[in-house]
This record gives C-alpha cells, structure tokens and sequence, in this order.
C-alpha cells in the first residue's frame, strides 16, 4: 500500500550523475486535478481555483535515484471531450502516463479505465502506466473506494496511488515510483535523448503559449 504521507519536494540534478530523460503524459476527466499535480509536483505550489487547460501544457521536473537523475518531459492534456482527438500527439512516444482520477466522481474513475484501455492498445508496448486517485482531501465526499481503484490497478498491471495535490499527499511519491520502474539508460547523448522525445522542444513552446499551468 502507498504512504499516504505529504513528501518534501524532489530533488535536482546530482553533478556527475547518469541521465535519464523520459516524456510523460497525464491524462483524465477535465476538473479531476491533473494540472494542480503537475504544479505541486515542479513547482510545489497549490492554487484553489485555476484556468482549464487548453490542448496541453509543458513543464519539467527532476528526480534522483542514487546515482541517476531521472528528467521528466511533463505534458499535461486536456480533459475536455473536444480536445480528445489531440490526445495520441501527446501520448505517442510517452515512457510514462499518469491516469488521473476524482474520488468524489465515479464517473471520472471509469473514464480513466478507458483512458487506460486507449494507452494499452494505441501507446508505446513498454509504457509505464500509473493510476492517480486525486483529492483524498475530501475523503468525506468520496465516492470510489481505495480498495475497489486499487484491485482495478493490480488486474491491469498499474502502478496506483491516492494523491491530493491541495496537501501534497503522495504526489512526489507518484513521481518517484514511476521514476524507479523507467529504464535506466544514459540520455545524456543528445543523438539517444531525441529518440525519448515523441514532440520536439518547439512543440512544447507552441504549447506552453496555449495553455501553461491550466487548472485542468
């Protein structure tokens, strides 16, 4: 069972360390939490209200594990229906994808089982699927239980968390535990690096300009 305690922020870049750099795509039901994750993940800040997102922002964090820095390409997509079909731009190439859903929203938790059909079927063979069951800060409204999310993930092979962006719970966590299951091969060649990106770095401006840091 996951620690449900609040973590400390991750750590940057050790000198000396073997890179390793990795796309990651969340995706979910709109209003579910997936951009407030991502802000207390990079920036460990909250805000109560935020902006929907609009098709997908980009940010980048860093994680180490001993001798080895793991660098995170975060793309936070949409969750509104009519940005669905954006979706394969974002999840093609992705080593990782967090599955986000609402505890208090059953609805929202079978959306990110077809979520997590599409990435099986359409993503890359290897990828890392994690399943985020956002907003245990109000666990008095909840509506799918810890025990029903979990058996869920452990029959579809997911790595599963309850997270609260809004206390930290576990969101550095999630990172982390996706982190450990990454391959470990040095990215540090920009020749490898480029192979582990599925959009280029003006892809991410042209998206950062659309919708950075929404509150999706």
């Amino acid at each position: 069972m996951a620690n449900r305690g609040a973590a400390s922020r991750p750590n940057g870049p050790n000198t000396g360390n073997k890179i390793c750099q990795f796309k990651l795509v969340l995706l979910g039901e709109s209003a579910v939490g997936k951009s407030s994750l991502v802000l207390r993940f990079v920036k460990g800040q909250f805000h109560e209200f935020q902006e929907s997102t609009i098709g997908a922002a980009f940010l980048a964090q860093s994680v180490c594990l001993d001798d080895t820095t793991v660098k995170f390409e975060i793309w936070d997509t949409a969750g509104q229906e009519r940005y669905h079909s954006l979706a394969p731009m974002y999840y093609r190439g992705a080593q990782a994808a967090i599955v986000v859903f609402d505890i208090t929203k059953p609805e929202t938790f079978d959306r990110a089982k077809a979520w997590v059909k599409e990435l099986q079927r359409q993503a890359s063979a290897n990828i890392v699927i994690a399943l985020a069951g956002n907003k245990t800060d109000l666990a008095d409204k909840r509506m799918v239980e810890y025990e029903e999310a979990q058996s869920y993930a452990e029959d579809s092979g997911l790595l599963f968390m309850e997270t609260s962006a809004k206390t930290a719970m576990n969101v550095n966590e999630l990172f982390l535990a996706i982190a450990k299951k990454m391959p470990k091969l040095d990215t540090q060649n920009p020749t490898h690096a480029s192979k582990n990106r599925g959009l280029t770095i003006h892809d991410a401006e042209q998206s950062h300009r659309r919708g950075c840091c929404g509150g999706n």
